[in-house]
């Protein structure tokens, strides 16, 4: 069933647009506190947020809905969201708010709720509250007596730096290494420089002066050439690319050069597997990871799994199959040894105690493979148009039977947008967006067909 408010992860839009107005927002909190008010207990519900200008708005709106509906809230002010899942934990909570559009620019928002186990709501759960929001809550708020309370409890971050700086193995010291930081002008502009400075690292820092409107603008994981001058420019060893509510990262090499998160899992699934510490006898990726990584670990008797695209898909792929090594191409990376969600800052600091331990340049440690071409592109449709037209489906028949075993072939709609996305790849470029091409102009053509 179509969903009306929930994407993939949470609820997002532009602020001040539907759905993403503070009337919902209060709507939220009310719906959410009504789903997670069981038992006699005092219910508590902990909120973080990026630097958005609008979340100061959403962030009143949602602490009305759920004063309303009888929870206490504990606000966290500016903190990454991995901090958010940890702290509903950590404070026991019955629910954890994220107030951030992630990798968005500054006019977008979204809501992120994690359970009290620090997990992304499940989509039963997200369904029943899309049910309740298109009702009268009247009859759910709480009494006059009963109506919550909501205090700022900023100290709480430090609970976050102490946590990401116990994942560093107790070997492993920062001392002797230059450390470039991106913090997106996001969440993690007070949090991710101050850890990396207590772990020993000469840290130099940009992207940590949010001033409402300037997150991800021209900066962080999203634009990571403004990094890679920095780390020239300052001879750094490496340089840490953080998005605006940093549950993802990317890195910059001694050279400038930017390293994605198939690489990234891939350092970390050999260092784990050689300390035992990997489970599952592999990792979890989406369908989006390159056809490199799967050989690559395949070479070293490792599986790569593969989920749809989006972090929660492989956080439940993990689970069901306990696995402890997940992630995205785009440096969505989720250690579950660590943390229930992906965490840019903790991916980082895994990294830096391979770099550290193996006495290598980043250049060397992170260059595993050689990605396979891959090509992605977008055709816009009319709505409601289905691959299962015949003629789709045979063109893409032929272009699988022509890839065979030497590439790989992937076709979606987006989530978002009236658009189909064909990505393909192989050890032939010319091939790759040949067929790419070949597929776009089929779709393409049938786009005013029923």
């Amino acid at each position: 069933m179509k969903r009306k408010y929930f994407g993939t992860d949470g609820i997002r839009g532009q602020s001040n647009v539907f759905p993403m107005t503070p009337d919902l927002a209060m709507r939220v909190g009310i719906a959410v506190g009504t789903i997670f008010r069981n038992g006699a207990h005092r219910h508590r519900v902990v909120i973080g947020k990026d630097t958005r200008l609008s979340g100061y708005m959403l962030e009143n709106a949602l602490v009305a809905g759920f004063t309303a509906a009888g929870l206490d809230v504990f606000l966290l002010g500016p903190i990454p969201t991995p901090g958010v899942a940890m702290l509903t934990r950590s404070l026991r909570a019955d629910v954890g708010v994220m107030i951030s559009a992630s990798h968005n620019p500054f006019e977008d928002n979204g809501i992120k709720l994690f359970g009290p186990d620090g997990y992304k709501l499940s989509d039963e759960i997200e369904a029943h509250i899309e049910e309740l929001l298109d009702k009268d809550m009247t009859a759910q708020l709480a009494k006059s007596h009963e109506i919550g309370r909501a205090k700022r409890v900023e100290g709480d971050i430090y609970r976050y730096i102490e946590h990401a700086k116990r994942t560093l193995p107790r070997d492993v010291t920062l001392q002797g290494l230059r450390v470039a930081i991106d913090c997106a002008n996001g969440a993690a502009y007070k949090v991710a420089p101050l850890a990396l400075w207590e772990l020993g690292a000469d840290v130099v820092t940009i992207g940590n002066e949010p001033n409402g409107t300037n997150i991800n603008l021209d900066c962080g994981s999203t634009h990571p050439a403004t990094l890679s001058k920095k780390v020239h420019e300052v001879r750094a060893d490496i340089g840490i690319a953080l998005d605006g509510d940093a549950d993802r990262v990317l890195i910059v090499d001694e050279n400038g050069t930017v390293i994605d998160g198939d690489q990234l899992m891939a350092v970390i699934a050999d260092s784990w597997a050689a300390d035992g510490m990997l489970k599952g006898g592999g990792i979890v990726a989406t369908v989006m990871s390159n056809l490199g990584l799967e050989r690559y670990l395949n070479c070293r008797g490792l599986d790569l799994h593969r989920t749809k695209v989006g972090d929660r898909y492989v956080v439940e792929h993990m689970r069901q199959h306990g696995f402890n090594v997940g992630g995205e191409q785009s440096g969505h990376l989720v250690l579950s040894d660590f943390g229930t969600t992906g965490d840019g800052l903790v991916a980082a600091l895994q990294i830096l105690a391979c770099v550290k331990r193996q006495g290598k340049s980043v250049s060397e440690v992170c260059h595993r493979f050689e990605p396979v071409p891959q090509v992605l592109k977008n055709v816009r449709v009319s709505t409601g148009m289905s691959l299962e037209n015949v003629t789709v489906r045979q063109a893409i028949a032929d272009a699988e039977a022509e890839l065979a075993k030497n590439g790989r072939l992937l076709i979606r709609p987006s989530g978002t947008e009236p658009l189909i996305r064909v990505m393909a790849e192989g050890d032939d470029r010319a091939q790759v967006e040949r067929i790419v091409d070949e597929l776009i102009g089929v779709i393409g053509g049938l786009r005013n067909v029923p």
